[in-house]
């Protein structure tokens, strides 16, 4: 059996998995101590079900807390940071576009030194190692726990990133590491702010893990932990504690693979609507689309593999005022919904109370919304449909006719039609879709590098991102043996001279379990 557990901002699900079939599922409030919300999340587990611990085979875990710690600007580590590139890369020095909070938070430890590549492998600058040394040093003295390595394209060779790592290590050995080849993609400022958002959250994905696999203990349940990575697959702790910045969007992706597990499709459009706000997403071939740009996380552009997900500031906790016409949210209550919404005795107006007012959900009282004005009513919920079908809308891609699939606790605030879809699916247990896409996920690793190819063989070049994907998939907690590539693009890189090819590479395989781990 395995166990699921998705922390959204409202409410914590859990479920319980014999394979593909569920046995028992609960939702419990978010806690402010998220650990507290998990232990109480396993207690209804048990209550709910059969749950015999000691046959609970794996423990997988969404969350959203390494987001939350980079908006709220919490937890993060002071962060020293090196970009190899001298003498080019001046121009623009690292966090120049950080905002001042942030920035603030993590500390400006930022120093440039020589080193880094052309587009083609050939060696910018020479590495200078009492530059690094020194550079080391003066880390050290500031008191730096974590350090973010950047080079100019790193993602065609790593060599100067990793000497640079075994420099730094002699002033700073107990400080953690991010490298940025290993976190981003093309584009160096970019890949920069995402490894430094990685080497910041170090520490913290370490007190994370730590406390989560205490929950397990304390509920007694001894079984490997795993983490939702946001591509729709899983990483286990050691995995999670190097890249952290992977749990990036998790929640929205663990609803997408649930949904596709509840409706049998590969390709739909995927609306999940939470206590908070409603993600809408694309599944391509069973797996979420990744976004093809970078991405704003928390006022910083990044380029790390997020799916392809829009946000909508509309839930079932959402506030809706009548001053001036009617609005829905963005604003909401979140995990206060069962003390404040009318509908279980509060004072405060919801998207939630408007749905129950109109039938279409039956939680709480319903006498306590009978006498909401029908009017508000209606417009209420036609705001909150066509808002949510128009930007579902945009994320098609082919006019060809595509399915709504509707999941999470408050797609009861959506009726059977949705105005662009010719069909509407609302599959059963869809109110935890995205803890049932958690306990189904399969471990996975992924490659997108420059491969210059000169006058070389492309076939070998293509056999390398697959054999790195692999490996990568391996690190995650794949089993070897179960491994496939499920999907590989090459993209010849027109515009350099020379002959370049950028290969992107995504390998899953099921988890490795029980005494062969």
């Amino acid at each position: 059996m395995h166990i699921g557990i998705d922390v959204g901002g409202t409410n914590t699900d859990a479920v319980l998995m014999s394979g593909e079939t569920m046995l028992a599922s609960v939702k419990r409030p978010t806690s402010a101590n998220v650990t507290d919300g998990i232990v109480a999340a396993l207690a209804g587990l048990a209550e709910a079900g059969p749950l015999d611990a000691s046959a609970v085979a794996a423990v997988m875990i969404g969350t959203t807390q390494f987001t939350n710690a980079v908006v709220e600007r919490r937890q993060l580590s002071r962060t020293g940071v090196v970009r190899l590139g001298l003498p080019a890369g001046t121009g623009v020095p690292p966090m120049s576009d950080w905002p001042r909070d942030l920035a603030a938070t993590v500390g400006h430890h930022v120093h440039q030194a020589h080193g880094g590549n052309e587009f083609d492998g050939r060696v910018l600058s020479p590495l200078r190692p009492d530059e690094l040394r020194a550079i080391g040093e003066r880390l050290a003295a500031d008191g730096v726990d974590a350090v973010a390595i950047s080079s100019i394209f790193s993602p065609v060779s790593q060599d100067a990133e990793l000497t640079a790592e075994s420099l730094l290590r002699e002033a700073l050995p107990e400080a953690r590491y991010s490298l940025s080849h290993r976190i981003g993609r093309l584009g160096l400022l970019e890949r920069e702010n995402a490894t430094i958002l990685n080497a910041a959250l170090l520490g913290f994905a370490e007190t994370v893990t730590e406390a989560f696999t205490a929950a397990l203990t304390s509920s007694g349940i001894d079984a490997p932990l795993y983490l939702s990575q946001n591509d729709g697959t899983l990483m286990d702790v050691m995995y999670a504690r190097s890249y952290p910045v992977s749990t990036f969007a998790s929640g929205p992706t663990n609803s997408m693979r649930g949904a596709a597990l509840l409706t049998g499709l590969a390709d739909c459009v995927v609306i999940d609507v939470g206590g908070t706000t409603s993600d809408i997403g694309m599944l391509a071939g069973g797996f979420p689309r990744q976004a093809g740009s970078e991405v704003d996380i928390g006022g910083v552009r990044s380029n790390f593999r997020m799916p392809d997900v829009v946000s909508v500031g509309i839930g079932g906790g959402s506030r809706i005022r009548s001053e001036g016409g009617v609005t829905v949210g963005p604003d909401s209550v979140g995990h206060a919904l069962r003390e404040r919404a009318l509908v279980f005795g509060g004072d405060t107006l919801t998207a939630t109370d408007v749905a129950v007012a109109a039938g279409l959900a039956a939680v709480g009282d319903p006498a306590l919304v009978r006498g909401l004005d029908r009017h508000l009513v209606r417009h209420a919920l036609e705001r909150i449909t066509h808002r949510i079908a128009e930007t579902a809308d945009l994320m098609r891609v082919t006019p060809d006719p595509l399915p709504a699939v509707l999941v999470g606790g408050g797609s009861v605030l959506l009726g059977d039609r949705l105005p662009g879809f010719d069909s509407v699916v609302r599959p059963g247990d869809a109110g935890v879709a995205n803890a049932i896409g958690a306990s189904i996920a399969q471990a996975g690793g992924e490659v997108d590098r420059i491969y210059p190819l000169g006058t070389g063989d492309r076939a070998k070049a293509t056999e390398a991102a697959r054999t790195e994907a692999v490996e990568r998939a391996v690190a995650a907690g794949a089993d070897p043996a179960t491994v496939e590539v499920v999907d590989i693009d090459e993209l010849p890189i027109s515009y350099l001279p020379g002959n370049s090819v950028r290969i992107r590479a995504k390998a899953v395989g099921n988890l490795l379990l029980g005494e062969t781990r």
